[in-house]
């Protein structure tokens, strides 16, 4: 075979409508826009307008404010740590960081997270050394409960160039 004789399977790209082209070709005379009026010219968009009554997004209150500097963090909770170092996924003798949770898939790899936070939800049964960007009090607590320590660091992420 060659580069030339390289083909689509039948029936793999359809044949293009042609529209507008005499009632006999199924979408002729109105070329599918229905019929007169401003929708059926071209170059027209009608986005959010509703025919001059007052669109929903002005008819509805704003309320509180969105901060765009707000810093998001994947979260992990204890549970689910002393679940992955159980199964096998995590080293139980030697330090975990943030790194090393990414690597492994124990938390989410995402453009908008800054870092790692470390949440209480669950128990932890065994000792661990962890590094995160942040940690709920309760947590912090629960891991030194355990014999383990938690060092709240800054971000391992590297900034966006």
């Amino acid at each position: 075979m060659k580069l030339n004789e390289l083909r689509d399977n039948e029936g793999a790209r359809p044949k293009f409508k042609r529209i507008g082209r005499g009632i006999g070709s199924g979408k002729g005379k109105t070329g599918g826009r229905g019929v007169k009026g401003q929708k059926a010219r071209t170059g027209v968009s009608l986005n959010g307008f509703e025919g001059g009554q007052l669109p929903l997004y002005r008819r509805l209150p704003k309320r509180g404010f969105k901060n765009p500097f707000r810093k998001e963090y994947a979260t992990l909770n204890i549970g689910a740590l002393d679940k992955a170092i159980e199964e096998g996924r995590l080293p139980a003798g030697e330090p975990i960081t943030e790194a090393l949770l990414r690597e492994k898939g124990i938390v989410k790899v995402a453009a908008r997270l800054v870092g790692v936070r470390l949440l209480a939800k669950g128990a932890i049964t065994r000792a661990v050394t962890i590094s995160v960007t942040g940690a709920s009090a309760a947590a912090v607590a629960a891991v030194q409960a355990a014999g383990g320590s938690v060092t709240v660091a800054e971000s391992a992420v590297p900034e966006a160039a």
